[in-house]
């Protein structure tokens, strides 16, 4: 009686079209049919089997013919791109400490932007742009007296409670 064996993970297994070949195996394999027929019937003389015409077939044969073979259950075009995608990969990685995250930056504004802000700050309250050191640890200080609201139309409201001494 004949027995198979089911294996745990199905994903792992290639569907086996004809024979032992797989689709990647015979898509592989039509590649120099394909290129011979070209040859065949673009260049002169046409419909007609000139030697050139061989030995510009013959290369893509063999190279389709060795990517289509099976290494350790790989296709050799599946240990090319893994050997290439990991020659390609970057080989250095640098730690820099001067990264930007959860720092504070000073960074340029452009002047119209800026001259529009202003303006439109002026016309509001007067409002800070650059906080130092000192404003940073205040506010650290005061952060339970400081209560954030949204408003239905997705703006903030910012709520300062006074402090009492």
């Amino acid at each position: 009686m004949k027995t198979t064996i089911i294996p745990a993970q199905i994903t792992t297994v290639e569907d086996k079209i004809a024979g032992k070949l797989s689709l990647t195996q015979i898509l592989i394999l039509m590649v120099p049919v394909f290129w011979a027929g070209m040859v065949y019937i673009i260049l002169a003389p046409r419909m007609a089997l000139v030697l050139y015409k061989v030995a510009l077939a013959l290369p893509i044969l063999i190279v389709s013919f060795v990517l289509s073979l099976r290494i350790d259950d790989k296709l050799v075009i599946n240990w090319i791109t893994l050997l290439l995608r990991y020659n390609n990969r970057p080989k250095y990685f640098v730690f820099n400490k001067n990264d930007s995250f959860l720092r504070s930056l000073d960074l340029p504004v452009l002047k119209n932007k800026l001259s529009k802000f202003v303006r439109f700050a002026k016309s509001r309250k007067k409002v800070v742009t650059h906080y130092g050191v000192m404003d940073q640890i205040a506010f650290e200080k005061d952060k339970e007296n400081i209560t954030f609201k949204t408003n239905g139309k997705g703006g903030l409201n910012v709520i300062f409670d006074q402090i009492k001494k």
